[in-house]
């Protein structure tokens, strides 16, 4: 069992997206020394000049307990824990450059949301494997983490899971503030599952948007998807209450019905009829987590016999051409049975 030496101080977050730089703020909001690792200088330069992010999050004024580099080896160097913030897609890549880097025994904390494609691996399997950790290292973030939203202090709540609950005391202590409060969870495999598959429904619901259709089918879409991430989740020894929380449910009412969700705004293009190109070229180049993750996860559903209609049906959307309204009426037309089967 791990044992806190002493209070978690001085705080690396690597990676100034959105979520990063939010995340740095609550951090630096609650009292910690924040170093903000970004990949470009000119991000760097503003944070560090001008205490603000504006590619990311604009017109939000960065506390000055937040610093920030572009040299990784710096940003690491005297960290008591490093919070990982790229792209879920990227992190094998991105900590493999950092592994040399990474100060000995510290938590690292995954922000990233996502099922890796090829290896089907959680993201805390991903860091495991990657940074040769022990898994009772990685701290997972999970619940309703709209960036924007906790970047304005608008109150919110979140859960820290790991195999370790002390070590997720105590990144929960270094977090909790006047607008952000953190639970602690000893369920990861559930915690990453359900930030994963959530951005699929997302999509899911932002095409339902896209297509004209209302609350009901939102609400449809919102349970309906949470069935399937049950089911998955109960196949690999997930603990079903923790898909009722912060972690399954909470996160997927924020991102299936927020316009600050990215995954909900990409599938509303696809319901309007955009080709995936054009749905990219209008978020700036970026994809939504779950246009990659929707591959993934059906995979690993597949290989464990799990049935996720839902997932299936973004899936063959966005990468096998069936239109959103195709899809619709598929998952409407498959065959009745009881709601809990």
């Amino acid at each position: 069992m791990w044992v806190e030496p002493v209070a978690v101080q001085r705080v690396t977050v690597m990676g100034a997206g959105s979520w990063g730089t939010a995340f740095a703020k609550v951090l630096a909001d609650a009292g910690r020394d924040v170093t903000l690792w970004a990949r470009r200088t000119e991000i760097a330069e503003a944070v560090r000049d001008r205490h603000a992010n504006p590619d990311y999050l604009p017109d939000v004024e960065l506390p000055d307990r937040v610093h920030a580099t572009s040299d990784a080896r710096s940003a690491l160097d005297g960290a008591q824990a490093v919070v990982l913030a790229v792209p879920s897609q990227s992190l094998r890549s991105n900590l493999t450059a950092w592994r040399s880097m990474l100060p000995a025994d510290v938590p690292l904390v995954s922000l990233a949301k996502g099922v890796e494609l090829g290896t089907l691996k959680r993201m805390s399997e991903v860091i495991t494997d990657v940074a040769r950790v022990h898994a009772d290292r990685v701290v997972v973030v999970a619940g309703p983490s709209l960036a924007r939203e906790i970047a304005e202090a608008q109150p919110a709540a979140a859960v820290f899971a790991c195999t370790d609950h002390e070590r997720a005391v105590s990144l929960q202590r270094a977090c909790s503030n006047r607008y952000f409060r953190p639970y602690t969870n000893t369920d990861v495999r559930g915690c990453e599952l359900g930030g994963a598959c959530k951005n699929v429904i997302a999509l899911s619901c932002g095409m339902a948007a896209g297509l004209g259709f209302g609350d009901n089918t939102r609400a449809t879409l919102i349970t309906r998807g949470l069935a399937e991430i049950s089911r998955l989740g109960s196949k690999l020894g997930a603990d079903p209450l923790t898909f009722s929380g912060l972690a399954g449910l909470g996160d997927l009412i924020a991102t299936c019905s927020s316009p600050l969700s990215r995954n909900r705004g990409f599938g509303v293009r696809l319901g309007r009829g955009e080709s995936l190109a054009q749905a990219q070229e209008a978020a700036h180049g970026q994809v939504a987590e779950g246009v990659k993750s929707c591959v993934s996860i059906w995979e690993l559903a597949s290989r464990l016999g799990v049935d996720m209609p839902i997932t299936d049906g973004v899936r063959r959307v966005c990468h096998e051409g069936l239109s959103p309204r195709e899809m619709a009426a598929e998952l409407l037309g498959r065959q009745r049975k009881h709601e809990w089967d």
